[in-house]
């Protein structure tokens, strides 16, 4: 028997409060810091220059948004792994 499951396209709600983390974290999406063993971070280097490239007028609370993302995403890469 096969069972056909409908494809339904990714849906989220981002609170409009999110949205600079969101916009950055699209930004900087392909620039981690690698080891042998995988993604080990992003790179800090980087995002000083995008917040300074994009005015950021808070950089320190978009900065912990991001580390947030960031921790979240090492765990999915590592459970992947």
């Amino acid at each position: 028997m096969i069972i056909e499951q409908k494809e339904e396209p990714d849906r989220f709600e981002v609170w409009p409060e999110n949205w600079d983390a969101i916009e950055m974290w699209c930004r900087v999406q392909t620039q981690w810091r690698t080891s042998a063993g995988g993604a080990v971070g992003l790179d800090y280097g980087v995002l000083a220059w995008l917040f300074k490239m994009y005015a950021v007028e808070d950089p320190r609370a978009l900065l912990e948004d991001l580390q947030v993302m960031e921790g979240a995403a090492l765990a999915a890469m590592n459970r992947e792994a």
